[in-house]
């Protein structure tokens, strides 16, 4: 069907994308200001000694030496990127699947729900750095302990979001559901599983945001493996400020990105469904 020139259809992708413009003009600024505001404080007004707060010049310094360097020191940022990917990614894919089966048969099941459910609550309220301790114990110094935690992290948001979204589906879709003849699986599979899907999305975001937090921690603590964690306690035994916040921003760059590209999926999911109309 051809869109004519007076739909409104035009302006509002017209206004979709330019408000898309608008934010990262936004976000690019409040950047820009942030660097100018950090190169003032330690380069020009020097308020504190580089070895407590350095320059922007100095953390770009260790990461393009830990990236992309040449040298025999050089080039460990981007292995411990590497690590720590493999890592998370696989345990969040566990994570992620175990999540959704527990989920179901919590949603499915009032008891698992009301016993399992009410434990993973409280699990979920512990700080993650309090499972080294005793996956270290557990596993030992390895990488099967960081991937514990990571998974144990992961998993309870999922599984909470898929429960709680079968529960939220609209009594309407069980009736027609269970009037067009469909048993209590084929309920659970074809109809209240695709039902809860945007808000399982959100759960999935969840998931990624602890998972990645919980595997820094954990990398932090663990000796022995080629991570993020390790490139931070490099930079803390030796008074290297610089690779220290160098090693934070890369934290930070690769968990907004995953996270931006779930909540696009998500917004995604959410227009389809009809929840969210674009601005």
């Amino acid at each position: 069907m051809t869109v004519s020139p007076l739909s409104p259809e035009r302006p509002a992708a017209a206004r979709g994308g330019s408000s898309r413009r608008q934010t990262l003009l936004t976000q690019l600024a409040g950047l820009l200001i942030l660097l100018g505001v950090w190169w003032l404080v330690t380069d020009v007004l020097k308020l504190y000694p580089p070895y407590v707060f350095p320059g922007p010049k100095a953390v770009w310094t260790e990461v393009s030496y830990g990236l992309w360097g040449t040298g025999p020191q050089d080039g460990k940022l981007l292995s411990a990127i590497g690590g720590s990917l493999r890592r998370v990614l696989s345990g969040y894919a566990v994570a992620v699947l175990l999540g959704l089966l527990v989920g179901l048969l919590m949603g499915a099941w009032r008891p698992l729900r009301t016993t399992l459910g009410a434990y993973l609550t409280g699990i979920q309220s512990i700080p993650s750095i309090a499972f080294v301790p005793f996956a270290i114990l557990f596993f030992g110094l390895n990488e099967r302990a960081v991937m514990f935690v990571v998974i144990l992290e992961g998993f309870i948001p999922v599984a909470l979001a898929v429960s709680g979204a079968l529960l939220n589906v609209p009594p309407a879709l069980r009736v027609a559901g269970r009037t067009l003849g469909a048993g209590k699986l084929a309920l659970t599979l074809r109809v209240l599983l695709p039902a809860s899907v945007p808000s399982v999305l959100t759960g999935l975001r969840t998931a990624w945001s602890f998972s990645w937090r919980a595997l820094v921690g954990a990398e932090l603590l663990i000796a022995g493996v080629t991570s993020l964690g390790e490139m931070l306690e490099v930079g803390r035994n030796t008074a290297n400020v610089a690779l220290v916040l160098a090693t934070i921003i890369i934290i930070g760059v690769i968990g907004g990105l995953f996270d931006a590209v779930l909540r696009a999926a998500e917004t995604r999911v959410r227009r389809d469904y009809g929840l969210e109309v674009p601005a």
